[in-house]
């Protein structure tokens, strides 16, 4: 039985977990803000990043990292991936031994194109990892409509306590062994994602997104295989799933970001704007550093991080996609 549960990130769907784990487990959400964490234990929500929505009453906040791990059982790490290794690096004097670190986020660090679990197990070595992943939009889990997620852990009995916290009659939540295809399918799909937003936004038609989606999915596929991913995971909840969501709905950050770059706006007016952190961007970057020297194409990504951190023409990179050579669909 897991006595004390700390969600760390108060974002979106860091929020969205601990007000579903609350009513179970004693639960703790570690904001950044303070002001943030003075909102939510005031009863007054999470305004910045849910606007409009109550949560548990007995939703606990804190602005203080130690205070939220230092008798923590189970810990879900909520943050971007580009701030990942610093948060768990300040929980390391406060973490007991043997507390599974279980990742909420998608996409891989820069620099080094760890997942997170790999992060973690690099700062906090010993502690069991997990991921949990798959297509969900925060705001409709907490509206209590119907989605599926998945679990997986390098410890099994994890995935199955996380199960039992989490799954309802509003939330399925399934477990799966391959640890690396889920963290792949997550974290690759917000790329593609990025550019189905473009697509939309240069109003190209549903014909380009659903090509778009088929070839993102190959792409997904292929990288997954580089590093020993699982086809079948890819095809499931956390890579396909994930996929036709995030491709699909504004609700996604990586789409609606796109879909605002493909009208013709900048990065800098869009992000101006938002309190949230598209993680495609920096995931597209850390995808092409890693395929340079290697004997494998991954255009689609590629060409988003052209657009995006190479200041690249979107309408010119999307043309050169169009134009590339024709080959086999397999292969």
């Amino acid at each position: 039985m897991v006595s004390r549960v700390a969600v760390l990130g108060a974002g979106s769907w860091g929020t969205t977990i601990a007000a579903l784990l609350t009513p179970v487990v004693p639960t703790v959400l570690w904001a950044r803000r303070t002001e943030l964490a003075d909102d939510l234990n005031a009863g007054r929500g999470n305004e910045r990043y849910l606007p409009g929505f109550e949560l548990p009453a007995d939703l606990e906040a804190t602005a203080d990292l130690g205070e939220a791990t230092s008798d923590a059982a189970l810990v879900l790490v909520a943050v971007p991936t580009q701030g990942f290794r610093a948060v768990l690096e300040g929980s390391l004097a406060t973490l007991g031994a043997a507390v599974p670190v279980v990742s909420l986020a998608k996409g891989f660090e820069r620099g080094s194109c760890m997942r997170m679990s790999e992060v973690a197990s690099e700062v906090l070595p010993g502690r069991p990892v997990a991921v949990l992943t798959g297509p969900n939009l925060a705001k409709e889990v907490l509206e209590g409509r119907s989605s599926a997620a998945v679990v997986a852990a390098s410890d099994s009995t994890v995935s199955g306590v996380l199960q039992g916290l989490l799954a309802s009659d509003r939330l399925r939540i399934y477990t799966n062994d391959d640890l690396v295809g889920c963290e792949i399918g997550g974290a690759v799909k917000n790329v593609i994602a990025l550019a189905a937003g473009m697509a939309e936004g240069l109003d190209t038609g549903d014909n380009a997104r659903a090509a778009l989606m088929t070839r993102g999915l190959a792409e997904v596929m292929r990288y997954g295989a580089l590093r020993g991913a699982r086809a079948e995971t890819l095809t499931g909840l956390s890579g396909l799933g994930d996929l036709t969501l995030t491709c699909n709905s504004l609700l996604s950050r990586n789409m609606s970001l796109g879909t605002e770059l493909g009208k013709g706006r900048t990065m800098t007016e869009v992000l101006a704007e938002r309190q949230s952190v598209a993680e495609g961007s920096l995931t597209a970057g850390a995808i092409t550093d890693h395929i340079r020297a290697l004997d494998i194409e991954m255009p689609i990504c590629s060409a988003v991080d052209a657009i995006l951190n190479q200041q690249a023409n979107l309408d010119e990179t999307i043309k050169a996609l169009m134009q590339r050579p024709y080959r086999a669909e397999q292969g």
